[in-house]
């Protein structure tokens, strides 16, 4: 397609995509500082440029329109993040399917099928409020229309159309009283706005070189932080899934997740379909989604993490780590520390540890599993990392991860290759460690971590500090039983037959390089326990406690002893005794204590 041209086939429809994400990418930070509706979570940027990412990533162009604007709808809704994401991958959803040519489209036509695209994004809205980006796309798509046969090419209908998005962009703070109350546009409105300014730049030059340098921007550009007063939040959590089934039911759907919270969003088909929400629960709404269909993909964002981060921020180097931390809610959050969640599998179903999947929910689902299938565990992806390495990049200074060991799990390996890939774009320091503890003994360390990033510790002190502590961790930990340890591949079947058949209690220690070792097997469990405190009771000998804590699966009684025991030795309560992570409970089955202690 040319700047001259009536005519749009699937190279220009998909260049002309190229052209605006790139504009997008290059204003990320832009739209995460001016968000404030619905929530002031600070990350619009973010979800609009990662929806746009996922078109770039994955589709290779051709020259069949219908092809290619259904295989960019799909590629939308599938990486779509965030109210305005899903919103905008609804919308070209919606272009997509009243399209009916196969070669290339007139610009009447394309006026046409704009004008009914839009109606689907309405659809997809559990309540629309005018004022947002849905406003300026109906209103852009209702001008295109308007000129549909006074131009004689693309170029002009962009160009003359891309006026009256600007006039309903500002008239969005007239619209909405917080956005005047902040003086800001809408974020979700202003992305889509950069999005056709992308487009007429590459109408104007026509330079594909630039547009496949697209592929690799995340760098933002810098600007003010002036303070934006931001709203209450609601509801916690932003809630998403991608389900797939046969003849997916979206007023069923709509009917039972509005009780659940509030900005919800349906988009897709009834073989496919996009959901976002805002919740308090949305281990409740994982529940319900997977009576109704298959979850291919799930992500839940915590607002008032976001907002806080924005806002109040308490020390300038990220600290993340991941799900099986074991770190209580409070302490994540009164340290602002982030988390990765691993998942959990109940055969083709699956779950976000300790998000979407509770420990009360697990328990449930483990204890009443009537097809007894075993659950299994898996590392965050490479894109889990991606996403929140960027997303922190825009916030702080510099990121620090602790990562459970790398010999039980991956996790390690693609957060570094994750850190690596956005370090090099974003030129911010992220160092991912190997903690080569799990449960609480990685908790431990992750919130000193915090702790001395708050504290105003430099950065390459707190790489150099951590490994100390690492040297000074001990994690010991009991089991009731065997089996489980054989089920989920920590302990040979050979060992496990006997182990079994003479009722062994396994006491393991996690070792320097965080591997576990079973260094014992007991015919009680309180001799394992005796053992355990003898473990303990050598370790302190010229060391203090800097702090310790418990976690268990079904085993309050042994961590309630653990804890009065350590106490007698410490003089100090345990930092925290609770249920261990869903991950940590697959793994090793319902009797188990972990106890972690770190030492000064």
């Amino acid at each position: 397609m040319t700047n001259s041209s009536n005519q749009l086939d699937g190279k220009g429809l998909y260049y002309s995509f190229l052209a605006g994400a790139k504009r997008v990418f290059e204003n990320q930070q832009i739209l995460n500082k001016m968000n404030v509706f619905p929530v002031a979570d600070a990350d619009t940027g973010t979800n609009i440029a990662s929806t746009m990412r996922s078109i770039v990533d994955t589709f290779i162009p051709t020259t069949n329109i219908k092809t290619t604007a259904v295989a960019l709808a799909d590629a939308a809704l599938v990486g779509a993040r965030g109210n305005s994401g899903i919103i905008f991958a609804q919308f070209l959803y919606g272009f997509s399917n009243e399209i009916k040519e196969d070669g290339s489209i007139s610009v009447q036509n394309f006026a046409h099928y704009l004008k009914n695209g839009v109606q689907y994004a309405y659809q997809a809205i559990s309540n629309p409020v005018e004022g947002t980006m849905i406003t300026v796309i109906r209103e852009w798509a209702e001008d295109v229309y308007k000129h549909r046969n006074e131009v004689s090419s693309f170029n002009e209908l962009i160009v003359l159309s891309y006026k009256k998005a600007l006039i309903s962009l500002a008239e969005t703070k007239e619209k909405l009283a917080v956005l005047a109350k902040n003086n800001v546009v809408d974020a979700g409105a202003k992305a889509f706005v950069l999005f056709l300014e992308g487009i007429i730049e590459f109408f104007k030059t026509g330079r594909l070189k630039e547009l496949i340098s697209a592929r690799n921007i995340v760098k933002v550009k810098e600007i003010a932080s002036e303070e934006i007063s931001h709203e209450d939040i609601t509801f916690r959590y932003c809630t998403e899934a991608l389900i797939t089934g046969e003849k997916l039911n979206r007023n069923k759907i709509r009917r039972h997740l509005e009780s659940l919270g509030d900005s919800l969003v349906i988009a897709g088909s009834e073989q496919k379909m996009r959901i976002h929400i805002h919740t308090d629960q949305p281990s409740s709404v994982f529940s319900f989604l997977n009576t109704q269909s298959l979850i291919s993909f799930q992500k839940v964002d915590d607002m008032v993490m976001q907002q806080e981060v924005t806002q109040h921020p308490i020390a300038p180097i990220a600290i993340v780590t991941d799900s099986t931390c074991d770190l209580p809610q409070d302490l994540l959050d009164k340290h602002q520390i982030h988390v990765v969640p691993l998942t959990v599998h109940f055969g083709d179903r699956f779950f976000l540890d300790g998000i979407t999947l509770t420990s009360e929910h697990f328990k449930k689902l483990y204890f009443k599993n009537k097809d007894k299938v075993y659950p299994s565990t898996a590392q965050p992806a490479f894109k889990d990392f991606t996403n929140k390495f960027n997303y922190l990049s825009t916030h702080y200074d510099d990121i620090i991860a602790l990562q459970l060991t790398s010999r039980m799990s991956g996790t390690w390996g693609n957060s570094s290759k994750a850190a690596k890939s956005i370090s090099l774009q974003t030129k911010k320091r992220i160092s991912v460690i190997d903690s080569t503890r799990l449960s609480g003994g990685l908790g431990l360390l992750v919130l000193r971590a915090a702790e001395e990033a708050e504290a105003g510790t430099p950065y390459d002190e707190i790489l150099k500090l951590i490994e100390t502590w690492k040297a000074n961790s001990l994690q010991l930990v009991t089991a009731s039983t065997v089996k489980y340890l054989v089920k989920s591949g920590r302990v040979s079947p050979v060992k496990g037959a006997l182990g079994n058949f003479l009722k062994l209690k396994p006491f393991i220690t996690i070792n320097s390089e965080g591997a576990a070792e079973t260094t014992g097997k007991f015919f009680t469990e309180s001799k394992a326990a005796s053992t355990v405190l003898t473990k303990i009771k050598q370790a302190l000998v010229n060391k203090k406690v800097w702090n310790y804590a418990i976690t268990h699966f079904e085993n309050e009684e042994w961590a309630n002893w653990y804890a009065t025991e350590i106490k007698k030795l410490t003089g100090r309560d345990p930092l925290f005794v609770k249920q261990g992570s869903p991950v940590l409970s697959a793994n090793v089955g319902p009797g188990v204590v972990s106890v972690s202690l770190l030492l000064d």
